[in-house]
């Protein structure tokens, strides 16, 4: 009998090692919304308008915001069950500091550090623990505005 390992068998375990790490990165990758975040369409400094037609899907949609500091500022707006377009951003006063953000699971939204469910329909009006921060928005001529303004005011979670 052979002691030891062949170079076969330890080919075999790296590769297992590989494949498991990167199957891991996929799947936290894929339950974050910030990792799926996407640029918003606006300068810095300038007010960001979505059309609104977008969230007709009932999806939440992620966004990051670059402000004036150049600082990453991510957020989220979907149309809620009972038809009105919320924003947020993507953090809470609890759980900011892990910045691993929120994921969408039907008609909820769910804290990817520490599993609290949030109904859509209370997006931007519950604030406070680990609800999303609401972030101020209008919809006006089929167009989500976001203000500079609103969006600078969340600029200390990030």
């Amino acid at each position: 009998m052979r002691r030891g390992f062949s170079l076969r068998t330890v080919a075999i375990v790296v590769a297992g090692a590989i494949l498991l790490t990167a199957l891991v990165v996929v799947a936290t990758t894929r339950r974050s919304g910030a990792g799926t975040a996407v640029p918003a369409v606006a300068a810095a400094g300038a007010d960001v308008r979505l059309d609104a037609a977008q969230f007709d899907d009932g999806q939440a949609h992620f966004f990051t915001y670059a402000n004036a500091a150049n600082q990453e500022l991510r957020f989220f707006v979907l149309k809620s069950s009972d038809g009105v377009i919320r924003a947020a951003f993507d953090t809470c006063d609890v759980c900011y500091r892990k910045r691993k953000g929120y994921r969408q699971a039907g008609d909820t939204m769910v804290c990817n550090n520490c599993g609290q469910v949030f109904r859509s329909v209370d997006v931007n009006v519950l604030h406070g623990g680990c609800n999303p921060v609401p972030l101020d928005r209008t919809v006006r001529g089929g167009q989500v505005v976001l203000t500079a303004a609103a969006l600078q005011a969340g600029a200390f979670y990030f």
